[in-house]
C-alpha cells in the first residue's frame, strides 16, 4: 500500500514524450499534440530526434535529456518498453505512463509477461508506471492533458479513475457537454503498478478533490483496495461503477481483462464495508458526485419536495418510496409557519404544492418556513414553466433563499434547455441541478445510502464478545484429526460440537449407530423428539427425506428410522447409513421454538476468489445480506437489518427476535471462521431465532488444508490479538493491546481524564468531548495501515479502563509514519508512557516502518520521553516543532 512516488504522475514540473511523432494518427503525435494544447506550464521533451517536433525540443537519447523529466509518456513499440523503462529510472524519472498496448506485444507469451519485465525494470529506481494500455492522464489544474484522448477536461474538483480508456474517453466527452470539472482523470490501463488503490490513496487527501469516481471491472489486490477505500471514505466521497453485474456482463469483463470480476452481491458487501457508494450508469455516477460533492447533501436521509405543480411532486414522491427512501414528517413548527406565508388553499404536507400561482415571493417565503427543519431533511425544489414568475426570476429568489443555509438542497427545473440555462444561478449558489423529479431523487437516494455507509462505519459495536473466550484448542485438535483422516466434512454433531466451543447455542443432539439405539436415546431424552439420518454422501438431508419430526412415542421413533433407512437405499443406492440423530422438540417459556413464531436464518459461510471469507445471511429469497469477515457484532446487527429483521423492542412484528444474540452468533460465526484458515465452508441451515434467543439446528462444515495460510485470506485484517501484553509496574498491573472498535465507550472515558494543556497537546483542543466520528476514527483503525495501543487496567469494579495510548498514523507516500501518545493526566510519570513508546518502537521496527514526531519544544516530558526511547531528537533553531526520528530497522 503506498502512494509513493504519485505526486511526480499526477503534479509533474516537466514531461518527456518517448516515441514522439509528427503523424496525428500515432500515440506519439496526438500525446504531444495534447501536451501543447493543452497549455502544460511545466518543461517538455521528446525522444527521439535532434528536430523540434511540434515545437518541443527533441534528443536522440534519455541519457541525452538536459534533465530528468518527472513523467514520461512512453509510446514506443512494446518489445523496448522494459529497456525505456530501466534508462528513464536511470536517469532520475520517477514516473511513466504506458500508452502503449500489451496485447500488441510481438514475441511475449501474454501481456503479463511484459507487465513482469516492465516492473522489472522500473523497480530498482522506485519508478511507478501508469498502465500499460493507457490513454493516459489529464490533470486541469496544470493543465496537462498527457493523454491521447480525443477530448480534454475542464477544471472541476471530481477525480476520475477509470480501468477502461474507451470509457475514459466517453466520459470526458459526456462531461464537457454539461459543463462538468475534474482535478484529475486517470486511465488506469492493465494497472500492472499503479492500480485503483494507489490514486485512491493519494487522492484521499488531495485537498483540490472532494469526490472521487472509480469505474472498474475487477480488483486484484482486496485487502489493498479496502484499505484505500475504507480510509479516503472517511474524508470525501467514493462513488463506484463497476460492470459486471450480470452473469453475461462478468464474462464479458473476464474477456477484457483478463480477471475475474467476482461475485457482484460481494463486492457491493464490500464497497458497504469501505463507506464507499455504488451506481449503475455513467450518468448516475456523475448525478451523485455533483450531489455528494456538496457537503451538507453528505448528511441527508429524508426528503422534502417543494414544487409548483402536482404532477411533479407525486412523480417526486413515488421515486423516494420506489427507492427506499424516506419522505420528511413536517414539524409542527414548520407547517404554522408555512400557514403564516401561503395561500389557505395550499397543502402544507409533503411534497408541499405551492400552486401554479407561485412567484418568486412564494418560493422564498417557503423555504424561510422550513429553516426550522432538522438539517437531515433534504430539500428538493421543482420548479415548471409558469405564466406568474419565469424561471429565471424563481431561481435567483431560491438561490438567496438557500444560499447561507447549512440545508442540502438539489433543484429540478423542468422544460428545454431554456429552463436550465435559467436555473445556472442556482448552481452558482451550490446547488445541484437536475433535468427530471426522477433524477434529482435518485441523487437523494444515493446520498441517503452514503450516509448510512458512512454512519455504519462509525458505529460502535457491543463488548460482547470481549469478555468470551472460545475453545480455540478443542476446534484445533478437532480440524487436524478431520484433515489427517482425508475426511472432507464434519460429521453434524461435530460441526455442532465445533459451534458450541465458540458459545454458539445448538440443539442438543445424541448419535444414534442403529434403530434400537435412537429408539433407546429417544426415551432417555424424553418425547417428543427430532431424528435425522446421518451419512456422509447427502449433502441435504431433505433429498432423501431423512428428517422427520414431532416423534411422540417409541413406536414412532422406529417406524420413522425405519423408513428413513429404506428411502435411504431407494433415492441414493451405495450411499452409507452412519446412523441417526436424535433431538429434542423444545418446547416451553424461555426456549427457541422448533415452530410457532421462531424465524428461520440461514448462514452460509464460504470461500470469495476476491476477498476471501464471506457470510451470507437469508431468511427468504429477496430477504438476504452478504457481510466481509471478520464482523463485529455492529456489522452482524446491520447484516440482520438488510434481512428485514427487527428487534423484539420494535414492536410487534413477526420479524421480532432478539437481535442482539443472533448478532452475538453471526460474530462469533466470523471469529471462527477468521481463527480457523483450514473451515472453507460452514452453513447452518437454520438458524432459529425468535424474542428468546438463537439455536444452531443444523451444521454442515467443510474443511481442507489452507491454500493461503493465517490472515493472508483476508481482506480487511482481524483483531491482531497476538499484540497484547502484559505489563506489571510499581503502579500495578496493565494490559498493553492494540485498540478495538468495542473501546469507544472507554476511549471517551479515558479523554474526559485528560486535562487541558495535554489535550491541547495531543488533539489540538481545549476541552469537551471528541465528537462520534473522531472516536470512531480512533477506535475503528485499520491495522494493515495504522497501529494504536493502549494501556487497560482492571477497575475496582471489574471493568476495564484505558489509561494511556500510543499510536502510529503511517504516510501515504511509504513506510513512514507519524507517532503520537498520551497518558492519563493522573497517571504520568508511572513507566506507562515508556512502556508504551517502547512498545510502538519494536512494533515499528519489526515492520519496516520509520517513526517520525512532531513535537512542542516547551513540552519536556515528551522529549525527553523519546531521547529515553532511543529517538533523535532535532530541534531546529526558530522552528515551531522538535522533530524525533527513528529509523525503520
Amino acid at each position: 500500500m503506498t502512494a509513493r512516488n504519485l505526486h511526480f504522475l499526477l503534479r509533474p514540473r516537466s514531461v518527456a514524450v518517448i516515441g514522439a511523432s509528427d503523424s496525428p494518427r500515432t500515440a506519439g503525435g496526438v500525446a504531444l499534440r495534447n501536451l501543447v494544447e493543452g497549455g502544460f506550464r511545466g518543461r517538455l521533451m521528446t525522444v527521439p530526434g535532434t528536430n523540434a517536433v511540434a515545437g518541443v525540443p527533441g534528443w536522440r537519447h534519455v541519457s541525452e535529456l538536459p534533465e530528468a523529466p518527472d513523467l514520461a509518456l512512453l509510446c514506443t513499440a512494446p518489445d523496448v518498453l522494459p529497456r525505456s523503462v530501466d534508462e528513464l529510472g536511470t536517469r532520475g524519472t520517477r514516473a511513466a505512463a504506458i500508452l502503449t498496448d500489451a496485447a500488441d506485444a510481438p514475441g511475449a507469451a501474454d501481456r503479463l509477461a511484459l507487465h513482469q519485465s516492465v516492473l522489472n525494470a522500473a523497480k530498482p529506481h522506485l519508478l511507478r508506471v501508469l498502465g500499460p494500455d493507457s490513454i493516459g492522464l489529464l490533470v486541469p489544474q496544470i493543465n496537462l492533458n498527457a493523454s491521447i484522448a480525443p477530448v480534454s477536461a475542464q477544471l472541476g474538483r471530481i477525480a476520475l479513475i477509470s480501468q477502461s480508456g474507451a470509457l475514459t474517453a466517453a466520459a470526458l466527452d459526456w462531461a464537457a457537454a454539461r459543463e462538468i470539472g475534474f482535478s484529475c482523470v486517470v486511465s488506469l490501463g492493465d494497472g500492472a503498478d499503479v492500480d485503483a488503490a494507489d490514486l485512491i490513496e493519494y487522492l484521499g487527501g488531495d485537498t483540490d478533490t472532494r469526490a472521487i469516481l472509480l469505474y472498474i471491472e475487477s480488483i486484484r489486490a482486496a485487502r489493498k483496495f479496502l484499505s484505500a477505500a475504507r480510509a479516503a471514505s472517511h474524508a470525501k466521497p467514493i462513488i463506484v461503477l463497476k460492470s459486471g453485474r450480470t452473469a453475461h456482463g462478468a464474462q464479458a469483463a473476464l474477456r477484457h481483462t483478463g480477471a475475474d470480476p467476482g461475485n457482484d452481491r460481494v463486492f457491493d458487501a464490500a464497497l458497504r464495508r469501505a463507506g464507499a457508494l455504488r451506481v449503475k450508469t455513467i450518468a448516475e455516477l456523475f448525478a451523485a458526485a455533483e450531489t455528494l460533492g456538496r457537503a451538507p447533501c453528505t448528511h441527508c436521509d429524508r426528503l422534502m419536495i417543494l414544487t409548483n405543480a402536482g404532477g411533479p411532486g407525486v412523480i417526486a414522491t413515488d421515486a423516494v418510496v420506489a427507492g427506499g427512501g424516506e419522505l420528511a414528517a413536517l414539524a409542527p413548527e414548520s407547517t404554522s409557519a408555512l400557514r403564516q406565508v401561503l395561500p389557505a388553499a395550499v397543502s402544507l404536507a409533503n411534497p408541499i404544492d405551492l400552486g401554479a400561482g407561485a412567484d418568486a415571493a412564494r418560493y422564498a417565503a417557503a423555504i424561510e418556513a422550513l429553516q426550522s427543519e432538522p438539517e437531515r431533511n433534504a430539500l428538493l425544489l421543482i420548479n415548471t414553466p409558469s405564466y406568474v414568475a419565469s424561471a429565471r426570476t424563481v431561481a435567483g429568489a431560491c438561490a438567496l433563499a438557500v444560499r447561507a443555509r447549512r440545508r442540502a438542497v438539489l433543484a429540478c427545473w423542468m422544460g428545454s434547455g431554456r429552463a436550465r440555462d435559467a436555473a445556472r444561478v442556482l448552481q452558482a449558489a451550490g446547488v445541484p441541478l437536475y433535468e427530471t423529479p426522477e433524477a434529482a431523487v435518485q441523487a437523494f437516494l444515493y446520498a441517503a445510502e452514503y450516509l448510512r455507509n458512512r454512519e455504519s462505519l462509525q458505529e460502535t459495536p457491543a463488548s460482547t464478545l470481549l469478555d468470551f473466550t472460545p475453545d480455540s484448542a478443542f476446534v484445533v485438535g478437532l480440524l487436524q484429526r478431520t484433515i489427517a483422516a482425508n475426511r472432507l466434512e464434519l460429521s453434524d454433531p461435530e460441526g455442532k460440537a465445533l459451534l458450541a466451543a465458540y458459545g454458539i447455542p445448538v440443539v442438543e443432539t445424541y448419535f444414534a449407530t442403529s434403530v434400537d439405539a435412537a429408539v433407546s436415546l429417544a426415551g432417555e431424552i424424553g418425547y417428543p423428539v427430532a431424528l435425522k439420518v446421518v451419512s456422509p454422501e447427502l449433502e441435504h438431508r431433505a433429498d432423501v427425506g431423512g428428517v422427520m419430526l414431532d416423534l411422540e412415542d417409541a413406536g414412532e421413533v422406529r417406524r420413522a428410522a425405519l423408513d428413513i433407512s429404506d428411502r435411504l437405499a431407494g433415492f441414493r443406492p451405495g450411499a452409507t447409513l452412519e446412523g441417526f440423530t436424535v433431538q429434542p422438540m423444545m418446547r416451553g417459556q424461555g426456549a427457541v421454538h422448533h415452530r410457532h413464531g421462531a424465524r428461520e436464518i440461514s448462514i452460509s459461510a464460504v470461500e470469495d476468489a476476491i476477498f476471501g471469507p464471506v457470510i451470507h445471511l437469508g431468511v427468504t429469497a429477496d430477504a438476504c445480506a452478504v457481510g466481509l469477515v471478520p464482523l463485529n457484532t455492529s456489522l452482524a446487527r446491520d447484516m440482520l437489518l438488510r434481512c428485514g429483521l427487527v428487534p423484539t423492542t420494535g414492536g410487534a412484528s413477526r420479524f421480532a427476535i432478539d437481535l442482539d444474540a443472533a448478532a452475538v452468533a453471526i460474530s462469533r460465526v466470523s471469529q471462527l471462521l477468521t481463527d480457523h484458515p483450514q473451515i472453507v465452508s460452514l452453513a447452518i441451515e437454520p438458524l432459529l431465532a425468535d424474542e428468546n434467543g438463537v439455536m444452531a439446528l443444523e451444521v454442515r462444515t467443510r474443511t481442507a488444508v489452507p491454500k493461503i495460510p493465517g490472515n493472508g485470506r483476508l481482506a480487511i485484517l482481524p483483531y491482531p490479538r497476538h499484540l497484547e501484553q502484559q505489563l506489571e509496574l510499581a503502579a500495578g498491573s496493565f494490559l498493553l493491546r492494540p485498540i478495538r472498535p468495542e473501546d469507544a465507550r472507554a476511549y471517551c472515558a479515558f479523554i474526559a481524564r485528560i486535562d487541558e494543556p495535554d489535550l491541547r497537546r495531543r488533539f489540538a483542543r481545549s476541552s469537551g468531548p471528541l465528537p462520534d466520528r473522531d472516536i470512531a476514527r480512533y477506535t475503528q483503525i485499520d491495522y494493515d495501515r495504522d497501529m494504536a495501543f493502549v494501556a487497560v487496567r482492571q477497575t475496582g469494579s471489574g471493568d476495564s479502563e484505558i489509561v494511556g495510548e500510543v499510536r502510529a498514523h503511517r504516510y501515504p507516500e511509504g513506510p513512514s509514519a507519524e507517532f503520537g501518545i498520551i497518558v492519563r493526566s493522573d497517571l504520568k510519570r508511572l513507566g506507562l508512557g515508556r512502556a508504551l513508546m517502547q512498545k510502538m518502537i519494536g512494533y515499528c521496527r519489526r515492520n519496516g516502518i520509520e517513526l517520525i514526531g512532531q513535537i512542542h519544544p516547551e513540552n519536556d516530558a515528551m522529549l525527553a520521553l523519546a531521547a529515553r526511547a532511543g529517538m533523535q531528537v532535532e530541534r531546529p533553531p526558530g522552528a515551531q516543532i522538535a522533530i524525533a526520528h527513528l529509523a525503520g530497522r
